[in-house]
């Protein structure tokens, strides 16, 4: 166990939404990784105010310092869980971080790497090295391109899968960054990787293992045309930041991370 004074190596921030199925078993999951690794860490678990058992169930886990559980009064999205995660966090990293995660786990050494010379690492199922082993139904895949493509042109920005669920901060980079972004939707991850490039932070996109959720409760043709309206707020709302000089560059971390982990 480790003092509560220290500061973490690693957060990770799980945004949740109705999962009393897995909540408890990816959360367990999940310590019993980092455990392995021998350095302080804490896992911050937002429920963005599930209606079954998500909450109770993972009562069991918290101890109020590794980790703990928030919870929204209501439901305010998930770009909203996610920043209030990364903003209540205190890790050298932060790590973002969907409850079916735990396969991406096998890249994050190759995600340390990364960001020593960076500020964010976005992990990609579309990148050099990815290795998706069940994908997206076509359905939502056919839907899904378009939406991405539109999204890298509105924003300018070349990371080729902006949506993915699983990337890596530095804190720095993370408490400037959701200090500033405002969108609850899913298109947050557009807009804090644009907020990310204004402020010139440097962004390395990285190739992953994922496995689809069969499980998955977004409907991108339910909210397609709400994601375009956001989309555009996302785009302004990085417009409005001053391009001056870099808040930050990517320099050595206070311990850097071992790639070997």
């Amino acid at each position: 166990m480790f003092s509560a004074m220290e500061q973490p190596w690693l957060s990770v921030v799980v945004p949740a939404y109705n999962e009393e199925r897995d909540i408890a078993e990816a959360v367990t999951a999940l310590c019993c990784w980092l455990d392995q690794r021998d350095r302080p860490y804490e896992v911050i678990v937002v429920d963005n105010a599930s209606e079954d058992r998500t909450a109770e169930l993972l009562e069991p886990l918290l101890d109020g310092g590794q980790v703990r559980l928030l919870r929204n009064e209501a439901n305010r999205g998930k770009g909203y869980s996610v920043r209030r995660g990364m903003l209540d966090a205190s890790g050298r990293l932060r790590l973002s971080c969907d409850v079916d995660c735990l396969p991406s786990l096998v890249s994050l050494p190759r995600m340390l790497e990364a960001i020593e010379d960076a500020d964010v690492v976005p992990g990609s199922r579309l990148g050099t090295g990815a290795r998706v082993t069940r994908q997206q139904p076509l359905r939502r895949r056919i839907v899904g391109w378009p939406f991405i493509a539109l999204t890298r042109l509105l924003m300018a920005e070349p990371t080729r899968d902006v949506y993915c669920g699983f990337k890596l901060w530095r804190g720095t980079a993370a408490q400037a960054v959701f200090a500033r972004q405002r969108l609850d939707g899913w298109v947050f991850d557009a807009e804090s990787l644009g907020m990310a490039r204004r402020l010139g932070f440097r962004i390395d996109e990285v190739g992953i293992v994922w496995t689809d959720r069969d499980t998955s409760k977004l409907s991108i043709l339910k909210t397609f045309v709400p994601a375009v309206t956001e989309l555009l707020a996302a785009r302004r709302s990085v417009w409005r930041q001053d391009r001056a000089r870099p808040v930050a560059a990517a320099g050595p971390l206070a311990e850097p991370p071992e790639s070997s982990l």
